[in-house]
């Protein structure tokens, strides 16, 4: 009775999740196929985002549309090679195809407990936005801002969690954190490189953030809530996985770090 319970209860979820959108990325992928579609336990979902200001538009292009804004970033490639190592390294049922989630769409956002952002360099939530984000993130969602390098790339995701939680901290993750221990053991990390790298002698982004760091706003119970990586790639780790020519090494640790942190989202 207790698993006919909860089979209602999952197929009601599916019912008022937002039907899936193709937008226009960074990487021209095969036709989605109904299959790849099935309601499934876990599904990646891919924050729509608006960057700074302007009416919602980035160099002229509107951030709904996708079509290489910043939001975009290494998408969708990036999202479906991970999910192919998610369901290949662990038992998790994960649906091969991400899920762009817009804000702006009613509660949709309630729907899909597990949101990454790309580039988050301008991110530019209006005040609704972070309205509804909070609540997200207070009913037990959670949230990964990745590739951002030197400083100034830093202020528009920490401002943002500051206007989100202005009195928690964005903290270091220490060695013995959960999130680097629920799947893999990673007590010591490296900096991921993008594939920009193979042209620039092996420099990060900026040329000069040789420092990688891995940080987290934790809620009151102690569960981390919002993870932030600062002068990493991670997305470019997944989505040139299968490159001969792109380093191994930043997939072997950009794959694992992410789904240490699917693990820690779904069991906190």
């Amino acid at each position: 009775m207790a698993v006919a319970g909860f089979a209602i209860c999952v197929s009601a979820a599916y019912a008022f999740q937002r039907e899936f959108r193709d937008f226009p990325g960074e990487d021209a992928m095969g036709p989605v196929t109904p299959d790849q579609l099935t309601p499934s336990e876990f599904v990646f979902g891919r924050l729509m985002y608006p960057s700074g200001g302007g009416g919602g538009r980035f160099f002229g292009r509107d951030w709904r549309q996708g079509g290489r804004t910043n939001w975009t970033n290494d998408y969708p490639a990036g999202d479906r090679h991970l999910m192919t190592a998610l369901r290949r390294l662990t038992r998790i049922n994960g649906r091969p195809i991400e899920q762009p989630i817009n804000l702006e769409d009613g509660d949709d956002i309630f729907n899909w407990p597990f949101l990454y952002a790309a580039r988050t360099t301008s991110i530019d939530l209006t005040g609704e936005m972070t309205v509804k984000m909070r609540e997200y993130l207070d009913r037990g969602g959670f949230f990964i801002a990745d590739d951002m390098w030197g400083r100034n790339e830093q202020e528009a995701i920490a401002d943002t969690v500051h206007q989100l939680y202005p009195k928690r901290e964005l903290v270091e993750l220490p060695d013995d954190a959960q999130a680097f221990h629920m799947l893999f053991d990673l007590d010591k990390r490296y900096q991921i490189l993008g594939q920009w790298a193979r042209f620039n002698g092996m420099r990060p982004l900026d040329g000069v953030s040789y420092d990688p760091h891995f940080k987290g706003v934790f809620d009151e119970k102690g569960r981390m809530t919002i993870a932030v990586w600062f002068n990493n790639d991670t997305g470019d780790s997944w989505e040139w996985a299968d490159d001969p020519s792109y380093p191994e090494k930043f997939s072997a640790l950009g794959i694992r770090i992410m789904l240490n942190h699917v693990v820690y989202a779904m069991s906190h």
